[in-house]
């Protein structure tokens, strides 16, 4: 197992939480479910914790009650090669959510994911500061990243 983990506090979703992540990435897998028995604090036969991977990332869930919740300040940064990667992920993961500007969205649990091709990076980083500031511009205008947008916008085409 790997040493440091995401631990995702749930009230009553986790285990449906964990069933939706896996379903959408590849090379990912249910591990384990402990359910809660006789003592609770859950109800009996209700999913205690859970864990699973995301594209070979291990994570753990926990059915931990109303105390805490999801922010922003703590999301998932997704690096996606392709236009169609990003395409199919920003509809999974936003589907019962809502979708944000320059890549972030929430999903149905509220919890936070950066869907990002790994090509705005690449541009945000060029040494012309001109080309980096026209794709910066233009991120800022979107809500899902657009891969063909940035790179007009790299190219110092009209867009």
């Amino acid at each position: 197992m790997q040493k440091i983990n995401p631990f995702l506090w749930f009230d009553g979703t986790a285990e449906d939480a964990m069933n939706f992540y896996v379903s959408i990435f590849k090379n990912s897998k249910i591990e384990s479910v402990t359910r809660y028995g006789e003592e609770g604090p859950g109800p009996k036969g209700s999913a205690m914790s859970c864990t699973f991977q995301l594209d070979g990332q291990h994570f753990m869930a926990l059915n931990g009650g109303p105390h805490f919740t999801f922010s922003p300040a703590i999301s998932f940064f997704v690096n996606c090669e392709t236009q169609q990667e990003v395409d199919e992920l920003w509809e999974k993961l936003s589907e019962g959510g809502e979708k944000q500007r320059c890549g972030w969205l929430k999903d149905k649990y509220n919890l936070s994911w950066q869907i990002i091709p790994t090509a705005l990076g690449q541009m945000l980083q060029d040494k012309d500061a001109e080309k980096s500031s026209r794709v910066m511009q233009a991120m800022l205008q979107m809500d899902k990243i657009d891969i063909e947008i940035l790179k007009q916008a790299y190219d110092g085409q009209a867009l």
